[in-house]
């Protein structure tokens, strides 16, 4: 990603893990935190150097946020074989436990990573661990059975579709987050993997990781 960006690998649930971390031009002590970013669906060639994740890592970056990547499970140096969601979110579960077991905690995911993501949170929050920002786009609710953002962090979970999604239709998202009462950010006329748009998506996560403090939680 930039001259700032390490590789490195850790061992799995499956196998190794490669991983990539993503730092701030900051001192040390100045880092926010760690922010984990999930990439989408390992099948249809998604990678941790997918353009809309690589968007998101650039938004947290730029806020003082250490970012990682990872490729989950089969993909492009991961040991495994894609195990239908299962799997990826014991990858990222050890991801977590490996470059983040304590200190200030961020998670992002697209579409099948956002699915991930919403699973992980459902965890974080079962086990105590706090979660101060999520960012969850073109979350595949017409493919998988996401699971609802922990109540309380709602004002948190940032969610954003694009209008003119046709791979994972707006309507689907929308249903998912009704019953929640949980806000949806809509950009018009937008396709699933924001093509023209990234610098708006970019714009619109460092508004939600600069928020007061996540609304002074």
């Amino acid at each position: 990603m930039n001259a700032h960006t390490e590789r490195f690998e850790i061992e799995g649930p499956a196998g190794v893990l490669a991983l990539a971390r993503d730092k701030p031009v900051v001192a040390p002590g100045q880092v926010s935190g760690t922010v984990v970013i999930a990439h989408p669906h390992p099948l249809f060639g998604g990678t941790m150097h997918n353009k809309v994740v690589q968007t998101l890592a650039r938004a947290y970056v730029q806020q003082g946020w250490e970012v990682v990547r990872f490729n989950f499970r089969g993909v492009e140096g991961s040991a495994g074989t894609h195990d239908n969601g299962v799997g990826e979110l014991a990858d990222l579960l050890a991801v977590l436990e490996a470059v983040a077991p304590n200190g200030p905690l961020c998670l992002s995911g697209f579409s099948f990573g956002g699915f991930v993501v919403a699973s992980a949170l459902t965890s974080c929050h079962a086990q105590g661990r706090d979660v101060q920002h999520a960012v969850l786009v073109g979350v595949a609710a017409s493919r998988f059975v996401v699971p609802d953002v922990p109540a309380p962090w709602h004002d948190r979970v940032l969610v954003v579709h694009g209008e003119a999604d046709d791979t994972v239709p707006l309507a689907a998202v929308m249903d998912w987050a009704r019953p929640q009462r949980l806000p949806v950010t809509v950009v018009p006329a937008v396709e699933h993997f924001f093509h023209g748009q990234l610098p708006l998506l970019k714009s619109l996560v460092s508004r939600h990781v600069r928020a007061p403090e996540a609304l002074a939680r």
